[in-house]
C-alpha cells in the first residue's frame, strides 16, 4: 500500500535521529553507564572523604592532648622555678645564721677546739654533726639546715625531670601536627577531587537529560503519527494475517514520558518511586486497567496477547532477563523503564547490550 507522506516524512526523520545518534541505540546506555561509573566513582571519593574526615577529627584531638600536656609542664617548670628560688632565698638565710650562730661559738667558747671543729669539716653535712657532737647548735639550727637542703635538692631534680617531660612534650606536639596537617592535606585533596568528579556528573547528567528529552519527544511523535495513521495504511491498521491486533493502549506512552527521572524504588508504584513493573502498573493504572505488580504476572495477565518485536507498537510491554525486568515500548525501537536502584525512569533501546541480549518477548494489552 501507499504510505501516508506525513508518515514517511516522520519515518525519515526518526531514521535521520537515529543515525545522528540524538535517540540513537547506543547514546542513552552509553550515557547510563557513563553518568553510573562517574556516580560509583563520587561515592568512593565521598567515603574516603567520609572516613577522612573521622581520622582528621582523631589526630586534630591528639594534637589538642599533646599541645595541653606541653602548656601544663611548661607551667609546671615555672612553678618549680619560683620554688627554687624560693629555696635558694631560705638556704641563704639559714646559712648566714648558721654563720652567725658560728662565730658566736668561735667568740664565747674555746676558740682552739672551736677552730679545730670547723676546720676539720669536710662538708656542710659534716661541719654540722661535729657541731652537734660538741653541742654547739642546737638541734632546731640543725633540723632547719637538713629541711632546707633536701628540699633544694628535690627541687633541682624535680626541674631535670620537667625539662625531660618538656622536650618529650614537644617532640610529641609536634609528631601530632605532623599527622594532623598529613590528614588535612589527603582530605583537602579528596575534597578538590570530590567536586570535580560531582560537577563532571552534573554535567553528564544534564548531556543525559538532553538526550532523553530528545528521544521523548521523537517517540511521542512516533506515536502520534502512527496513532493518526489511516487504516489500511502501511505499519498500523490492518493486522497482517495471524498477527496480533492492533493496540489500544498507545496512549500510555504519553503518561509514562511524565515520569522521566523519577527515581528508582524498590517496591515502588507511586511517583515518588518506581520499580519496574511498579512503573507498568501505575502508568496502565491512569487508563483503567489494573495491571499486577510483578512481570511474570503481567506476563501472565489474561488479556494481553504475545507480539514479535517486529509488530511492536507503543504500549506494548517489553520484557527481559527471564521475565525479571519489564518497560513499556515507546516506537523508534526504544521502550521506557525504571531500570534499577540508583537509576532514574528513562528511555533505552532494545537494541542495545544488555536490552538486545536478554530480551524476552512482548506483550500487548487488549483490555
Amino acid at each position: 500500500m501507499r504510505v501516508p507522506r506525513r508518515f514517511a516524512a516522520l519515518t525519515a526523520l526518526l531514521i535521520g535521529l537515529l543515525a545522528a545518534g540524538l535517540i540513537g541505540a547506543s547514546a542513552p546506555r552509553a550515557h547510563a553507564g557513563r553518568i553510573g561509573a562517574k556516580r560509583a566513582q563520587a561515592q568512593a571519593v565521598l567515603l574516603r572523604l567520609q572516613q577522612l574526615d573521622a581520622q582528621a577529627q582523631r589526630a586534630n584531638s591528639r594534637y589538642q592532648a599533646a599541645s595541653r600536656k606541653l602548656r601544663l609542664v611548661k607551667h609546671e617548670l615555672r612553678v618549680n622555678h619560683q620554688a627554687l628560688g624560693v629555696a635558694r632565698g631560705n638556704l641563704g638565710r639559714a646559712q648566714r645564721a648558721l654563720a652567725k650562730r658560728l662565730m658566736a661559738i668561735y667568740t664565747s667558747g674555746d676558740q682552739q677546739s672551736s677552730l679545730a671543729v670547723i676546720l676539720g669539716a669536710r662538708s656542710l653535712d659534716d661541719l654540722i654533726s661535729r657541731i652537734e657532737t660538741v653541742n654547739s647548735v642546737s638541734r632546731q639550727d640543725s633540723a632547719l639546715i637538713h629541711r632546707v637542703v633536701s628540699y633544694q635538692h628535690q627541687i633541682v631534680h624535680s626541674r631535670t625531670l620537667l625539662r625531660g617531660e618538656r622536650n618529650q612534650a614537644r617532640h610529641l606536639v609536634t609528631v601530632r601536627a605532623a599527622e594532623r596537617n598529613s590528614i588535612e592535606g589527603r582530605r583537602a585533596s579528596e575534597g578538590r577531587l570530590y567536586n570535580s568528579v560531582k560537577s563532571q556528573l552534573q554535567t553528564m547528567i544534564a548531556q543525559q537529560q538532553a538526550s532523553q528529552a530528545a528521544a521523548a519527544r521523537a517517540a511521542r511523535a512516533a506515536a502520534a503519527a502512527q496513532a493518526s495513521t489511516p487504516k489500511g495504511s502501511f505499519g498500523v491498521g490492518t493486522p497482517v494475517s495471524g498477527s496480533a491486533p492492533p493496540g489500544r493502549f498507545s496512549g500510555v506512552v504519553g503518561i509514562a514520558m511524565r515520569y522521566l527521572g523519577t527515581p528508582y524504588v524498590w517496591g515502588g508504584a507511586s511517583p515518588s518511586g518506581f520499580d519496574c513493573s511498579g512503573f507498568v502498573m501505575y502508568v496502565f493504572s491512569q487508563v483503567g486497567i489494573s495491571l499486577p505488580h510483578y512481570t511474570v504476572a503481567q506476563w501472565d495477565y489474561p488479556d494481553a496477547v504475545s507480539v514479535s518485536r517486529s509488530e511492536l507498537e507503543p504500549g506494548d510491554l517489553v520484557f527481559f532477563a527471564g521475565l525479571g525486568h519489564v518497560g513499556i515500548y515507546v516506537g523508534g525501537g526504544q521502550f521506557i523503564h525504571a531500570p534499577h536502584t540508583g537509576d532514574v525512569v528513562r528511555i533505552d533501546s532494545l537494541s542495545e547490550g544488555w536490552y538486545s541480549s536478554e530480551y524476552d518477548g512482548a506483550k500487548r494489552i487488549l483490555g
